[in-house]
């Protein structure tokens, strides 16, 4: 049986869940940071795309030119996130929705797709080995083994904006760029926050709230990025024991 995906819109975002953390009754702040964020992108034709059930399976894309992440280049589209969780792996929906993302670019004549991987499989990005079955190569790379991976319609490439190969700052202190653009952000800077406040770490925090800022980063960017004495660490979300073992760099 095909499986039963629906689109966020307008009408149904205040009421549909939107997969990363489901919650029925109370709320979240987390997610709903994240809902704001998605009524303020949907007018600029970004697409949530996910299961009609209760399960963390979507994907989530833009066009480039309105991406906040710091990736230039003409007509593609950038893939966010592509998530199917382990529970339910092996039904198909991967495919699924990651077609239904390469049919949707060629339909509205798009130059093509492309997402933020590394050499090396990262945590809290898509899976790149997946996309390049699909034809997915790299196009650019960035310090630390992250690149750039494209699916290209006609030739044309997207590149890294030169900002986001500096991958280091003046400041030699914690620094963190964030969006909520995740709702799992909120939650890991209350803790980073706390434990700095609790333990005397100096730290700044610098809210990517507008396209500018995102494209303007001084690295690559998936909804969070880390920076310690100047240098970029990770966009990995950070807990508390993380964070220790960072500090003892």
């Amino acid at each position: 049986m095909e499986a039963d995906f629906i689109n966020l819109t307008a009408e149904n975002l205040a009421s549909e869940h939107l997969c990363c953390i489901i919650r029925s009754k109370k709320a979240h702040l987390g997610v709903e940071a994240k809902r704001q964020w998605l009524a303020d992108r949907l007018p600029e034709g970004h697409v949530f795309r996910k299961l009609n059930a209760k399960a963390t399976v979507f994907i989530e894309y833009a066009p480039l030119e309105t991406a906040w992440v710091p990736i230039v280049g003409d007509n593609y589209d950038y893939l966010y996130c592509l998530w199917v969780s382990s529970g339910c792996k092996g039904k198909g929906y991967g495919k699924a929705l990651l077609e239904y993302c390469l049919a949707d670019a060629r339909a509205r004549g798009k130059s093509g797709v492309c997402m933020l991987g590394a050499k090396k499989q990262k945590s809290w990005l898509s899976d790149q080995a997946f996309a390049k079955k699909y034809g997915f190569e790299v196009v650019d790379t960035a310090r630390d083994g992250y690149e750039l991976l494209a699916l290209s319609f006609d030739g044309t490439v997207p590149a890294f904006a030169p900002s986001a190969k500096t991958q280091e700052i003046e400041s030699k202190i914690l620094t963190v760029y964030y969006s909520m653009q995740c709702p799992y952000v909120h939650r890991a800077l209350g803790q980073v926050k706390g434990y700095c406040e609790a333990n005397g770490v100096p730290a700044a925090f610098h809210p990517v709230d507008t396209l500018e800022k995102a494209k303007a980063l001084p690295c690559v960017f998936n909804n969070w990025s880390v920076f310690y004495k100047g240098k970029f660490e990770t966009v990995n979300l950070l807990d508390a024991a993380a964070l220790q073992r960072l500090l003892k760099k």
